[in-house]
């Protein structure tokens, strides 16, 4: 699965734009542990990019992301680690979010299609979200027997507050649409199908065209007040990942999306 993500500079305001682009091109975009790496890599390619201040993450023309790719070999085979190992590839995830997260230019995500999961913690770790008026957000961790990680769960508070949160992580079956997500606050602009990537684009000209230190600083600044206790709120979310994924649900949870059939979850 080499080469799925591409990178495009240049573009905008005197050149200071990008385009990251994750296409699998399978219409699915799921995140196996190689496509994260992928991502990952794309984020700190900017660490030293002094010439861009705003980079743009899209998916394909029908995706931006259908979460964790359960199916991918590398990803299933973490039912037969032990802890210690389970623990390290757990880091994989939280790498991949901490890295965008920390990218020094304004970022900002084009949603087409669908964005579950993985790919829902993905873009609330970015500043910016457009999403076309037909898509939507889904966070199905609790029906599959997990637990929200990669630190979505303080990032999501900040953006729609503790009942919100609630109630886009516990009902893992609703679907949030473009529309309740824009009421929320969970993403800034809706665009029309297939026009989130120009909606995106149009408004990194705008920040683009601001001086580039004074919108970094700032970015800096706003993130570092309102994640300041994020470390602190979730720095167990990955052994409670792990934990649930030795349980009985958990493997009823992956069985039962697997067999496309309703999950019967025992609490154990």
């Amino acid at each position: 699965m080499s080469g799925c993500v591409s990178i495009e500079r240049g573009r905008g305001p005197e050149g200071r734009v990008a385009i990251v682009r994750f296409d699998r091109g399978d219409g699915l975009n799921a995140l196996s542990p190689d496509a994260m790496r992928q991502l990952t890599d794309a984020a700190r390619s900017f660490e030293d990019d002094a010439d861009t201040s705003v980079v743009v993450l899209t998916g394909s023309a029908t995706a931006f992301s259908a979460g964790f790719d359960l199916k991918d070999p590398e990803g299933r085979s973490r039912a037969g680690m032990d802890l210690g190992a389970l623990r390290r590839h757990l880091k994989i995830g939280p790498r991949l979010t901490r890295a965008w997260h920390e990218v020094e230019q304004v970022t900002i995500a084009a949603i087409e299609g669908f964005c579950v999961g993985g790919g829902v913690a993905l873009t609330v770790a970015l500043d910016f979200r457009v999403m076309a008026n037909d898509a939507h957000l889904r966070v199905p961790e609790i029906g599959l027997g997990m637990n929200m990680s990669w630190q979505s769960v303080p990032r999501m508070l900040h953006l729609i507050g503790p009942a919100r949160t609630k109630q886009a992580v516990i009902l893992a079956d609703d679907r949030i649409s473009a529309t309740e997500a824009h009421g929320w606050g969970l993403v800034e602009e809706i665009a029309e199908p297939g026009q989130a990537l120009t909606r995106a684009l149009a408004l990194a000209d705008k920040i683009a065209a601001q001086p580039p230190m004074s919108v970094a600083m700032t970015k800096l600044t706003v993130n570092r007040l309102t994640h300041a206790l994020d470390d602190l709120a979730s720095h167990m979310d990955l052994d409670q990942f792990a934990l649930a994924g030795f349980s009985d649900d958990h493997r009823e949870g992956v069985e039962a999306f697997l067999q496309r059939r309703k999950p019967q979850f025992r609490g154990r």
